[in-house]
């Protein structure tokens, strides 16, 4: 039943991890790197959108410090993903090392949907969601690298299938549940941040405002959930 749960849940997952990996290996292939730059990089990297910038820098021969801080800077959010993490995988054991590092936002924002119903085993729906997940964007990958050997076409925007992925996980979760407090603060926070620090600067502030309100607002947020439950068990 947990395997059952976790492929059904990975499903949003699947049409977006297989279409943005296919544009990923064929935009590395379009620097001269083959299928097992693809693999590989899907494999020890999995890192979405940082994989895309990667295909730069390889490009451009960065050093391995600007490569650094470059994938600091643009996966610094994964540092807030981790601490609002602790408590769901305190007691994931063996599986928490990989849990760790296959954390990409579409796996966060399924793991946070909701509670795991009745007769499925969290800790082996974690770990099965995350690797079914990093499962599609390898194949979704090795299939881009293969179709860019075959066919050669104007790549210019297919970065921007990420941005559509984020915005259809959004939309997902917004219709899932019926408090969209969270959703709200965090969308009001983000569109004032990047007025304030600009496009290049907002991520982090976003983040760290982010997570100090919400830390503030949890109670309260959470009382209004159990309130809501309650009524629609009445």
């Amino acid at each position: 039943m947990t395997k059952k749960y976790a492929f059904k849940q990975s499903l949003p997952v699947m049409a977006g991890y297989l279409v943005l990996g296919m544009g990923f290996g064929i935009l590395l292939k379009t620097k001269g790197y083959g299928v097992a730059w693809a693999f590989f990089m899907s494999l020890f990297i999995y890192a979405g959108s940082m994989q895309y910038v990667t295909i730069n820098l390889l490009a451009g021969g960065a050093t391995v410090l600007s490569a650094a801080l470059m994938t600091l800077m643009v996966n610094a959010r994964h540092l807030f993903y981790g601490i609002s993490m602790i408590e769901r995988y305190k007691n994931t054991g063996a599986y928490k090392p990989y849990l760790i590092f296959g954390l990409t936002d579409e796996t966060y924002s399924l793991v946070c949907s909701g509670n795991v119903p009745e007769g499925v085993d969290e800790k082996k729906y974690y770990f099965m969601l995350t690797f079914l997940n990093q499962c599609y964007w390898i194949i979704g990958s090795v299939v881009g690298s293969l179709i860019g050997n075959l066919i050669t076409f104007n790549t210019a925007g297919i970065e921007f299938s990420m941005t559509a992925l984020f915005l259809v996980v959004f939309v997902d979760q917004w219709k899932s549940v019926k408090n969209h407090a969270g959703a709200v603060v965090g969308v009001g926070i983000s569109v004032a941040c990047l007025l304030v620090f600009g496009a290049e600067r907002f991520l982090i502030p976003t983040m760290i405002a982010i997570t100090v309100i919400l830390t503030i607002l949890r109670k309260k947020l959470d009382e209004q959930e159990m309130k809501k439950e309650e009524e629609k068990n009445a």
